[in-house]
């Protein structure tokens, strides 16, 4: 390669489209991106204002209303607090290798690591949902990190539990919770979804919606990347993840709402030069990005072991 050709702006892209394929936390249909233009043009904070509910009364014929109502208002900030960067070189003594090939694969190894290191670093930030949203065990108590529920085959009873209905349960809470039934989806480990396919419940071809569930897994799934994407349950879909958060001996299985977890992230700068001590090309790059949750009742969390 030579440095002459390198063009910035083209990399970049590159590196941006294998990113994006590469999160699963940091999905479009997970989590939102609203303020990440505010972050780019006014730098690395962003004050997010919500305005508390509106009073609905009963109006009376002839007689007067009462005073207006004063709206609350609350702030949260999201910063930009993560600064990764890669830097790889070529040496000049294997520059008989295809150029092209070599820098494409580079960029997907490097937007797979920086990818990786994003996603863990957004899911970490589910200890911001409230205690009170951790799903119950059939026997109505909540797991713990030290005690999580163990999820389980076969018929559910006292102890026991299995991977549909740990979803079902979360489906209930986020109907207490008022939290729209468009756009719901939940992230597990690869093991819950093992005990997902064998419930009949979710792989039964006895339906068309359940033909077109499975069918969108295997494709993809629709207009946004779908890496981890298996189907849907009880009206969320259903992503895997092997980021999914171990604590002492529970896997913290969260389901939401995109309206509810933000994250801005840009690629600073990437640059090619050649080191000065060395006979090769090298290409470096700075991702920057943060992440916050700013609606912790649109989720509840479910502290699962494998039974």
């Amino acid at each position: 390669m030579s440095l002459e050709n390198f063009i910035p702006e083209v990399w970049s892209a590159r590196l941006l489209v294998n990113l994006y394929n590469t999160l699963v936390y940091g999905n479009p249909r997970i989590i939102n991106s609203d303020y990440e233009g505010e972050i780019r043009n006014m730098g690395d904070t962003v004050r997010i204002n919500s305005i508390g509910a509106v009073t609905v009364g009963d109006y009376t014929k002839n007689t007067d209303m009462a005073a207006p109502q004063t709206l609350s208002d609350a702030q949260t900030t999201l910063t930009i607090t993560q600064q990764k960067y890669f830097n790889f070189q070529v040496d000049d003594i294997d520059k008989f290798q295809q150029m092209p090939k070599m820098m494409n694969d580079a960029m997907r190894e490097a937007a797979y690591a920086l990818g990786n290191t994003a996603d863990q670093f957004i899911v970490s930030q589910y200890t911001d949902i409230p205690a009170g949203q951790i799903v119950g065990s059939s026997t109505g108590v909540a797991g713990s990190d030290a005690d999580p529920t163990e999820i389980v085959l076969g018929t559910p009873g006292a102890g026991s539990q299995n991977a549909y209905e740990m979803i079902v349960d979360m489906s209930v809470k986020m109907d207490e919770n008022n939290v729209p039934e468009t756009g719901r989806w939940v992230v597990a480990p690869p093991w819950f979804e093992g005990y997902l396919l064998k419930d009949a419940r979710f792989v039964a071809y006895g339906t068309p919606q359940n033909r077109s569930t499975l069918q969108e897994a295997s494709l993809g799934g629709g207009e946004a990347p779908a890496t981890g994407f298996i189907g849907r349950v009880a009206g969320f879909d259903v992503f895997k993840s092997n980021n999914v958060p171990l604590a002492n001996l529970a896997y913290q299985v969260i389901a939401g709402h995109p309206m509810g977890w933000t994250w801005a992230q840009q690629i600073d700068a990437v640059e090619a030069y050649r080191p000065e001590r060395r006979f090769a090309d090298a290409i470096k790059g700075l991702q920057l990005y943060g992440a916050k949750i700013i609606r912790p009742q649109v989720f509840a969390l479910g502290k699962v072991a494998r039974g």
